[in-house]
């Protein structure tokens, strides 16, 4: 081989993918995880990685997604994915585009596979913007019980150097902000999905980052929600102005209002199905088999349909004798 193909040679080496990782993990603090992650665009300032459809330890826990908003003057991710390493390989993917600081992290909700890698950021000088009910969250003995959990069942990627984050500010309504010429605006939309969602729009985009109010493609987590709120939630959802929609879990849509239909038929189903089971006083083994659950079984996360039919059960009950 003459000196010209050497040359060539050692370029592919250097920019192959395996060169590309390799040097993304040398002086990593966090250990390395070798799922498949692409920034993929969405318009002129906006990405987004999508994990897996899968449950929670599923693809090393990247199973939920994350944007990233790349403006003149900073950048905004939402969302900070399942561990700290998947974290790390996702500021690696915004390095490859730009050296402009992470200047804020919007969450979407406090729950694992979105806040585990919060730290990576936050050493970025990050600020954190959480929504109303995240510390609720925190101060919860469930917060460490799940940590603890996921310590074992996602380590090496979540590990006693894994810590919950604190946010620096919260969102108790909507926060309007402008970076770089971009205009953002954060909604509140309460306890939905966990004890505090909210959503983040990119005006001048058209794009919409909706976290867990909306799922595509897998059985959404219903239990230790509150159904109806994110049933009305979804209900008054504005997706006029959207050109982009990308839910929290799942591809991204360029149909907007297409895309809410799935979380939000999900939820109106298991309200009905157990709803006459309550009205009929018929016991829940006898109500979810007489379910006929087809469209959803072929689903990831279907292991999920039954605990989440349990507790809109058990709410439902709950509420007859209340009332």
């Amino acid at each position: 081989m003459n000196r010209c193909g050497m040359l060539w040679v050692m370029v592919l080496l250097l920019f192959s993918p395996a060169a590309f990782a390799a040097d993304i993990w040398k002086d990593a603090p966090f250990e390395p995880t070798d799922v498949a992650m692409e920034l993929l665009r969405l318009s002129e300032h906006c990405y987004y990685v999508q994990g897996q459809a899968g449950t929670a330890t599923d693809n090393q826990g990247f199973i939920a997604n994350a944007g990233v908003v790349i403006t003149d003057e900073g950048v905004v991710v939402f969302d900070a994915l399942g561990s700290p390493s998947l974290a790390w390989l996702l500021l690696s993917k915004i390095r490859a585009l730009t050296d402009k600081p992470i200047v804020k992290v919007v969450t979407s909700h406090y729950h694992a596979d979105h806040i585990y890698g919060l730290q990576v950021f936050k050493a970025e000088g990050a600020e954190i913007i959480a929504p109303a009910g995240a510390l609720d969250y925190l101060a919860d003995e469930t917060a460490e019980s799940r940590l603890q959990e996921r310590r074992e069942s996602l380590f090496p990627w979540v590990n006693d150097d894994t810590r919950l984050i604190t946010p620096d500010q919260l969102i108790t309504t909507q926060q309007r902000f402008q970076l770089g010429g971009v205009r953002f605006v954060v909604r509140l939309v309460g306890s939905t999905h966990s004890t505090g969602d909210q959503i983040m729009q990119v005006l001048d985009d058209g794009v919409l980052f909706s976290g867990d109010l909306i799922f595509q493609g897998r059985i959404p987590l219903v239990a230790g929600s509150h159904p109806q709120a994110w049933l009305e939630g979804l209900q008054s959802l504005r997706t006029d102005d959207l050109k982009v929609l990308v839910p929290g879990h799942g591809p991204a849509s360029r149909k907007p209002a297409k895309a809410i239909e799935f979380t939000r038929d999900y939820l109106r189903y298991l309200h009905q199905g157990m709803a006459e089971a309550v009205e009929n006083l018929t016991p829940f083994e006898e109500a979810y088999a007489a379910v006929d659950w087809s469209a959803y079984e072929h689903l990831p996360a279907f292991i999920a349909n039954r605990l989440n039919a349990y507790y809109v059960y058990l709410g439902l009950e709950a509420k007859s004798m209340a009332d």
